[in-house]
């Protein structure tokens, strides 16, 4: 048995389809490890995407939690593919509706001023292209039934990508200590998760130039204007219908997203 990376494809294409998630893709493969072959289903995804018109406009790190991680059996993070009509205004409504099995978490978004060509990135190289930061609410939809997931799973379905919203006061990475800033997210005043930058690879820091040096090898790199969701600061939040998330970052503000009553 190889794996069967158009069949993986289509269920998921399928999956968005429908509504209806799909079995664990893993079950297709001859190797449970292979996470090459399972970027290849990604950018297989991504391509249909793009010639249909949508407009990439970043990407986002996943598995950045070292829990998460060891619960995998990995030791790094995976990415997905960002797009502009999966944006969400702060404060806007978000229709849970076409969204199969979401979750919720607050994330450093960081917008790029200068490309990262670079193969091996450093901390200053990230410093150095950072135009600004943004507090972000990232939400993500597992398309693999019951998020019964491996690593191979995950990045097949382009990380669990779904929609997020940003804030709309822009911080400047030299004035926030992101190592140690502190987040709460709350549902309706109520705090469902707390965390700070060091959950996100020890520093968001960490995430974007592990990033971009896998998208630069990749022959991808990150370019001046790219969008980068950088990890979640604490654990995901299972969304309810009619929830309203408001995400508090120490040094770069908040953002808030609430969702509608009505499931498909």
């Amino acid at each position: 048995m190889t794996f069967d990376a158009a069949g993986a494809a289509a269920a998921l294409t399928e999956a968005y389809h429908t509504g209806k998630p799909v079995p664990p893709l893993r079950d297709r493969m001859i190797a449970t490890g292979d996470v090459a072959a399972a970027y290849a289903v990604q950018r297989a995804q991504v391509e249909d995407w793009l010639a249909a018109g949508r407009r990439p406009v970043g990407a986002k790190v996943g598995l950045t939690a070292p829990a998460v991680q060891r619960a995998l059996g990995i030791d790094e993070p995976d990415f997905g593919v960002l797009f502009a009509d999966m944006a969400g205004d702060d404060d806007a409504v978000l229709d849970i509706a076409p969204l199969l099995q979401p979750r919720v978490e607050a994330e450093v978004a960081f917008v790029l001023g200068a490309d990262l060509p670079y193969e091996q990135v450093t901390t200053a190289d990230v410093v150095r292209a950072t135009d600004f930061l943004l507090p972000a609410i990232e939400v993500v939809d597992c398309r693999v039934a019951d998020w019964d997931i491996s690593i191979v799973d995950t990045v097949a379905d382009n990380a669990a990508a779904a929609r997020y919203v940003l804030g709309t006061a822009p911080r400047r990475l030299a004035d926030v200590d992101l190592r140690h800033c502190g987040m709460v997210l709350t549902d309706r005043g109520e705090p469902v998760s707390v965390g700070a930058g060091a959950a996100c690879l020890g520093n968001p820091v960490h995430a974007v130039a592990w990033l971009a040096g896998t998208l630069a090898r990749l022959g991808r790199p990150l370019a001046a204007g790219d969008l980068v969701l950088s990890g979640a600061l604490g654990p995901m939040v299972p969304v309810r219908p009619g929830a309203a998330y408001e995400a508090r970052i120490s040094g770069l503000g908040t953002v808030r997203t609430r969702f509608s009553g009505e499931r498909a």
